[in-house]
């Protein structure tokens, strides 16, 4: 958390970012501060900032690492900050998540400026109660169709191209390399596609000698000692 002295509303700004692993956190964070800071121009400065990393939007804000952070500054009250800013709805809300957070935001008396609203957040009118809702609902539908697009194109190479898309491979199997990858882009950073092939049966016989018995079947029972 970074804080400086200002004049005007002092806003604490709030982002998240989905995955560690595809997404730059300086960037990400970068363009959602944009946002946050064009929509506050003329108000106020941000003076502290809350980013999530590698935080799924569908998780409660209790349970994120920085937005925990945030909601107990807000029970603080030398928090040092008037307002929380953020650069864009589906960055921090899912469903109903916002709805569960306006009695806490009224009952610290912290406004919330939203990209989508223009303005601070007012709980009081109607339009702009049906208008989070409808982010809500635009932002659930989102997670929703992003996973069914992803397990039906997974679905679809799998079946149609026979692509081997993770994982350890099933008993029986080999991997083997099954050409360059058709993504222009994977290509040009040499990944490689592969698939499964069944593994080849080990010899039911030895074609080595057997050594010869130690107690040949005709050879006499040993004879016990005097």
């Amino acid at each position: 958390m970074r804080s400086a002295r200002h004049e005007g509303l002092r806003f604490a700004f709030y982002g998240r970012m989905s995955t560690i692993d595809h997404q730059d956190r300086a960037s990400s964070c970068r363009w959602q501060r944009n946002y946050a800071e064009d929509l506050i121009a003329g108000h106020g400065r941000i003076v502290a900032e809350f980013f999530d990393e590698g935080v799924s939007r569908r998780i409660a804000w209790p349970d994120r690492p920085q937005a925990a952070l945030l909601l107990a500054a807000m029970a603080d009250p030398a928090r040092g900050f008037d307002a929380i800013v953020m650069g864009e709805y589906e960055r921090a809300f899912h469903g109903q998540r916002l709805e569960q957070l306006t009695s806490t935001l009224l009952r610290h008396g912290v406004q919330l400026w939203l990209p989508e609203t223009y303005r601070p957040v007012d709980f009081d009118k109607p339009r702009q109660l049906a208008l989070l809702d409808l982010l809500g609902v635009h932002s659930q539908r989102g997670v929703s169709r992003a996973r069914h697009r992803t397990t039906a194109a997974m679905r679809a190479q799998a079946e149609l191209q026979g692509r081997y898309l993770g994982g350890r491979p099933p008993y029986g199997y080999r991997l083997v390399d099954a050409g360059p990858h058709p993504n222009r882009a994977h290509a040009a950073w040499g990944r490689r596609l592969h698939r499964l092939e069944p593994q080849p049966p080990a010899s039911a016989t030895s074609t080595a000698p057997k050594p010869p018995s130690r107690h040949p079947r005709n050879a006499p029972p040993p004879q016990p000692f005097p």
